[in-house]
């Protein structure tokens, strides 16, 4: 059955479990699973739509260790379950769980307060992050190819799986730290679970307020976080927008962050973005 069709079960008054369509879903399961001594079509159904729906909560819970850090595992438990009834599955992979997860917390922010802009700067990240895992990587740009050719007519393409990000929290360590603790605690077992509640305590009081810019992007089968200067990531912006490169420069001349040797600066990030593999044909 296709994901998009379950949905989580439901308890009436009586205390039993129906679908939103009730009679109808029953007469659907008769006609494609036996019964046996014990459950009728239906309540064998019922079973594997439960065990979907503890599934779904599973991968949500792992997708996003770091908000569940800053609300804590009650409110995020919480909160998960009011969004995956909002939004379930409707795709062949789960990895797209939570890519209405920033538009669901923008319309709810009861679910993400008193730290509202902490929490969506690191739901932000680990969206980018789930995209620079495993999102398309294209054939780099041979920037040999460009050479000679007018600026003012050359877009550059950013890989799928690159998200530009400007923060307001410094939660790329953050988010490290976490990450670091879950493999920890996933290797040791429940002896770590209180010391793995401690880091977190300790890694959320740290947090600084702190405009970061920042580059997720997937590098040899890795993911990295590079932060950057508040130029060179005006001038990916551009880029990312569907500027030329000419334009690009413009859009950074109008901040004012420009000095003598700024040409000589572009050249060199130009260069880095493009030993990475950045920029694709």
């Amino acid at each position: 059955m296709a994901a998009a069709v379950m949905r989580p079960l439901r308890r009436d008054s009586g205390m039993q479990s129906k679908w939103t369509d009730g009679r109808s879903m029953k007469r659907v399961a008769a006609g494609f699973i036996k019964p046996n001594d014990r459950l009728n079509s239906f309540e064998r159904l019922e079973i594997y739509n439960r065990q979907y729906w503890f599934r779904l909560r599973d991968c949500f819970y792992d997708d996003y260790p770091g908000l569940r850090a800053i609300l804590g595992d009650r409110r995020f438990e919480q909160m998960a379950e009011a969004y995956l009834a909002q939004n379930p599955s409707e795709c062949f992979t789960l990895r797209n769980l939570g890519r209405r997860l920033l538009k669901f917390l923008d319309a709810q922010p009861r679910w993400i307060r008193p730290n509202a802009g902490l929490a969506l700067d690191i739901a932000r990240l680990e969206w980018a992050h789930i995209e620079a895992f495993d999102n398309e990587a294209r054939p780099p740009l041979e920037m040999n190819s460009l050479a000679g050719k007018d600026p003012a007519r050359i877009r550059l393409r950013l890989q799928p799986h690159i998200t530009l990000l400007r923060l307001g929290h410094e939660v790329d360590e953050f988010l490290i730290k976490i990450k670091q603790g879950e493999r920890l605690r996933d290797e040791a077992s429940n002896a770590m679970e209180m010391r793995q509640s401690r880091l977190r305590n300790r890694l959320r009081r740290q947090l600084r307020a702190k405009t970061v810019f920042l580059v997720v992007h997937r590098h040899k089968d890795a993911v990295f976080y590079k932060r950057l200067e508040a130029g060179p990531f005006c001038v990916l912006s551009a880029l990312a927008r569907g500027a030329t490169i000419a334009k690009a420069c413009e859009e950074l001349a109008l901040t004012g962050m420009v000095h003598e040797n700024i040409g000589a600066d572009i050249k060199s990030w130009f260069e880095t973005w493009a030993s990475l593999g950045w920029f694709c044909e």
